[in-house]
């Protein structure tokens, strides 16, 4: 039986995220806690920051908690800010890009296991 967590904020450690400029990662919970089935994740787009094209082996659901940001979903862009809330799918082309001056930053949770990142450029 998994048992309850509560993590403090100051407990996650921020990484850069390899294969994009200006985005780091902070891993909340995941499978190393326990966590039967997933993984939430809070990544930071600095401005001036960009991911680019690429597609994942598992479906992403991402709520933006700050700033505003550009994303690229298959062949649509949107404008998303705070509130704002994303569905894309296993396999679907997608980029990022902070042309703003402010940082962006959004919740990504995924099902746990293996994620094969895929970069398209």
């Amino acid at each position: 039986m998994t048992e309850p967590l509560v993590r403090s904020a100051d407990e996650i450690e921020y990484e850069a995220v390899d294969a994009a400029d200006g985005m780091r990662k902070g891993v909340l919970i995941d499978e190393s806690d326990d966590a039967p089935n997933f993984a939430i994740r809070r990544f930071v787009l600095e401005p001036g920051g960009e991911v680019p094209e690429h597609t994942n082996a598992v479906e992403h659901e991402q709520y933006v908690l700050e700033g505003r940001y550009t994303v690229g979903i298959d062949e649509e862009v949107y404008e998303v800010t705070a509130g704002d809330s994303l569905l894309i799918p296993a396999d679907t082309v997608h980029w990022y890009r902070n042309d703003g001056d402010e940082l962006g930053a959004f919740l990504c949770a995924v099902p746990n296991g293996d994620d094969e990142i895929e970069l398209l450029e």
